[in-house]
């Protein structure tokens, strides 16, 4: 079976560093090759301005140089390999490698000034978020500080359009990781607020054994799993009452309103993120192609 292979989006800052050691860890624990691409301007500026080789030659052999600095804080045994790309912009280049080299994911760092453990958004990031066909993971401040494999994988699992597929992808990942699997109810979330508490209770207990039976059916045999409810008064308030290991990764979909196959950060999800002190994984509603496999 070919191993996998991951894109990280490199750019020379501490952002860059963090996107090398979140993909380093997430290819070391599960086997897979990275492909670190760092996305020059593209390289036609037009008839009014015609390209200087010379400065061509100068940009690249920088951008290079660079990328060896990055890529020689990987681990050895990791398999790697460096490319300069030219695009548009640098979420599509990105877009483009993954689509290249076949990568099951994208990997970027949080926006300049991020606070320590949690991923900003910059521009990059939430371009990819809106049109991105594979799984983006957004790796926060200081993940270039965190060393160890990867010890759980935790899904955030609502009831609308793509919560199979999630959850798919959750077990997928649980398994090549050899990590524990949590799965975490939203439905206490997505009821309405007029709801009776009572029954968001029971719903919330339903829908957990719901799709821990799911999980358990589709994990290797050895493998645990784990299922609770959200619960607060919303859904940071949650978040924050959750317990979060070190070396664990979230799993969440991308919004009902994503075309098919593209990722849509949710107003769920964003507030998620401006909580969560570990990386965030969001995953499209569909596969990016029937039926393909990790």
């Amino acid at each position: 079976m070919t191993a996998q292979r991951y894109v990280v989006g490199y750019t020379a800052t501490q952002s860059g560093d963090d996107a090398v050691a979140l993909g380093a860890r997430l290819a070391r624990s599960t086997g897979a090759a990275l492909d670190i691409v760092l996305v020059l301007p593209e390289e036609g500026r037009g008839a009014a301005v015609p390209p200087d080789p010379g400065y061509e030659t100068f940009l690249r052999s920088r951008a290079e140089g660079w990328l060896a600095a990055g890529a020689a804080k990987v681990p050895n045994e990791v398999p790697h390999h460096v490319h300069v790309r030219f695009a548009e912009s640098f979420a599509e280049g990105l877009v483009t490698a993954a689509d290249e080299f076949g990568a099951s994911l994208i990997v970027v760092g949080a926006a300049a000034g991020s606070r320590r453990g949690r991923c900003g958004l910059g521009s990059v990031g939430n371009e990819l978020l809106h049109s991105s066909d594979v799984p983006v993971v957004l790796a926060p401040a200081g993940s270039s500080e965190v060393d160890g494999p990867v010890t759980r994988v935790t899904a955030m699992i609502g009831t609308r359009p793509g919560a199979e597929v999630l959850l798919e992808e959750s077990v997928a990942l649980a398994a090549e990781a050899d990590a524990e699997l949590r799965l975490v109810s939203l439905v206490t979330v997505d009821l309405p607020a007029s709801v009776d508490t009572g029954i968001i209770r029971i719903a919330g207990a339903a829908h957990a054994d719901q799709v821990l039976t799911a999980a358990r059916e589709a994990l290797p045999g050895g493998a645990s799993a784990e299922a609770s409810v959200a619960r607060g008064d919303s859904i940071e308030d949650a978040v924050a009452h959750l317990d979060w290991q070190p070396g664990e990764l979230v799993l969440v979909g991308s919004s009902r309103l994503a075309q098919p196959r593209r990722l849509f950060l949710g107003s769920t999800a964003a507030k998620m993120l401006r909580e969560l002190p570990v990386p965030m994984i969001v995953v499209p509603r569909t596969r990016a192609q029937e039926g393909a496999q990790r």
